[in-house]
């Protein structure tokens, strides 16, 4: 290189530094905030909580319901706020995090729809001594975007220029509306009882609730005793996929994105319809049938297992939910006449609580469960890899995927759901799902919260809880740790289904646990696990239709397949007729 030409590339990198650095030094310094009042209209006691500026390029739907994973997912951010209320506004100033974008100074000039949501926390003291602050449950399944006591305010069309010095102000004007509960009908109960062990531990009243569907003839049968089947899964609104009325003619069609069918919403109806047919034919088994509602501080569900964060939901659920059912709807009450099923949460409960309660569950059907071995949390191993967002290496970050298709098409990573999560809540509070198996699965933390499995910045993994969740809650590792005391009681009760292209890879565990399974003896496992071949998740072992009809028909398929199988597993001398009529 000549020296003329040199200096030309020196002149030319200085030009190029130059300006890098001062959109640098103008996003650094940009005096862009947001200013958000919570007016004494809405509340006249200061609120504690997770304050979330929404921001979206269009108005399809109200900002809050446009947050995801996905890559349409719009803009969030997110700050702690406490005693905020009255004098006390909040700002969010260059420092509030974001997802997808990390600071309010990346976002691009232009013309959105602005809203700011208050997801109020209460505190909590507990019995193990730690005070803490948590979103409650208001009857809607803790969801942060329609949870009633939260405010919010009404979407605006505001410019927003970060180069600019200005304030936007935006004052809370809404609250979020009671949910009303369903009602019962001649088929369908609902039940809500006081745990004594969880009001113990969470030091205030708790409640646990559940969906019964009575059997047919029912009332016309006072002395029978039924078996009864557990459905796993998220908070259950009601006991949804029956219903006893054909579709509704006026229903709207929309369009399935995930499957591709248009009016899938009529089908599902449809298939509800199918199910009260079967439910009240001639052949189909009299059983109780229990969806249970135990959305906590945390998420809409407790994974139905024992936790130091949550307290024994596992205990309360077994020892006291389903004892209180079975008193009051004639079941039989025995460990033999219970069997659980689920997908997604609801199979790796299915399957939790079958291994940790062997004697009060006879047979679990878990479909595409959450990560079943911890050697394969999805994309991460837990004990061998250092970082959970990017895969090992002296000179590259590649990411590590979050959800795939059928086909392999990659939409998010795990990086990235982390830090939606982190926006919607610090210190697991956000109420999604890595923060809630962090919540469920980790050991307290001195500060009363989660300890983190690992740094939700920088992915690092914390070997010291990863050794603690081996030892409570890797499912395949406690089997095969405890296999000589518990497996001759699981015998032919575990069966796993799982979409070989599941969409968050939970198929990669299922495959280390049947090498597990298949290589027991004394007693051999003698239960089933078995994989759809490009199917994704939801896939629950029916070979003769599309996913995105079986996932419909977990009731029908499951509750007959136990009913078919009891007489196997059953004690000697009890009653399997009685309830067959």
């Amino acid at each position: 290189m000549t020296p003329r030409n040199t200096l030309l590339s020196l002149f030319l990198v200085t030009i190029l530094f130059s300006c890098s650095s001062t959109k640098e030094i103008q996003n650094t310094t940009s005096q862009l905030s947001f200013e958000v009042t919570l007016p004494k209209s809405l509340s006249v006691q200061p609120l504690d909580g997770r304050l979330l500026l929404l921001i979206s390029n269009n108005n399809e739907k109200e900002p809050r319901f446009q947050i995801a994973d996905g890559p349409n997912s719009q803009l969030a951010f997110g700050i702690d706020v406490e005693d905020f209320g009255g004098a006390n506004n909040a700002t969010f100033g260059t420092t509030a995090f974001g997802y997808p974008l990390k600071s309010i100074t990346d976002i691009p000039k232009g013309a959105y729809y602005v809203q700011a949501l208050l997801n109020v926390y209460e505190t909590y003291n507990r019995a193990d001594g730690h005070i803490v602050k948590l979103p409650a449950d208001n009857g809607e399944g803790q969801q942060w975007n329609r949870s009633p006591e939260n405010l919010y305010s009404t979407p605006k069309k505001i410019l927003i220029d970060p180069s600019q010095k200005s304030t936007i102000k935006i004052a809370l004007d809404q609250k979020i509306k009671p949910i009303e509960p369903p009602k019962d009908t001649k088929y369908i109960k609902h039940i809500k009882i006081k745990s004594e062990l969880l009001s113990k531990f969470w030091g205030r009243d708790m409640y646990l609730g559940a969906h019964v569907l009575l059997p047919e003839g029912f009332d016309e049968h006072p002395d029978v005793k039924y078996p009864l089947a557990i459905m796993h899964g998220h908070f259950p609104y009601d006991f949804g996929g029956f219903r006893e009325t054909p579709p509704d003619p006026n229903l709207k069609p929309t369009f399935s994105a995930r499957f591709g069918i248009d009016g899938y919403n009529i089908r599902e109806q449809q298939e509800a319809h199918d199910f009260y047919k079967l439910w009240t034919s001639a052949n189909f088994p009299r059983v109780l049938a229990i969806k249970i509602q135990h959305a906590n501080q945390y998420y809409d569900d407790s994974y139905a297992v024992n936790s130091e964060n949550l307290g024994p939901y596992g205990d309360a659920i077994t020892y006291e939910l389903i004892p209180h059912i079975e008193k009051q709807f004639r079941g039989i009450g025995e460990g033999w006449a219970r069997f659980v099923y689920g997908g997604s949460t609801g199979g790796w409960e299915a399957l939790a609580v079958q291994v940790k309660y062997p004697d009060e569950y006879n047979g679990c059907y878990a479909a595409c469960p959450d990560p079943i071995d911890f050697r394969a949390y999805c994309l991460v191993d837990l004990y061998k890899d250092k970082n959970a967002y990017f895969l090992e290496s002296d000179f590259k970050k590649t990411p590590r995927p979050m959800h795939r298709d059928y086909l392999g098409r990659v939409n998010s990573t795990l990086q990235e759901a982390n830090y939606r999560e982190l926006v919607l809540g610090t210190k697991s509070r956000s109420g999604q799902q890595w923060d809630i198996w962090e919540a469920v699965f980790s050991p307290v933390g001195e500060d009363g919260y989660p300890k983190r499995i690992w740094n939700k910045m920088t992915g690092e993994i914390n070997p010291e809880v990863a050794n603690y969740w081996k030892e409570n809650y890797d499912l395949t590792y406690i089997m095969k740790r405890d296999w000589k005391t518990i497996g001759p009681k699981l015998k032919g009760k575990i069966n796993i289904y799982c979409g070989d292209m599941d969409n968050y890879y939970l198929n990669n565990a299922v495959y280390l646990a049947e090498d597990f399974l298949e290589s027991t003896s004394e007693p051999y496992y003698d239960g089933e696990v078995d994989y759809g071949e490009l199917a994704e998740h939801c896939w629950n072992g029916d070979h003769t239709q599309p996913n995105a009809i079986s996932r419909l028909r977990y009731h029908s398929m499951f509750i007959s397949k136990w009913a078919r199988e009891i007489g196997r597993r059953a004690p000697e001398g009890v009653d399997l007729e009685g309830w067959r009529y």
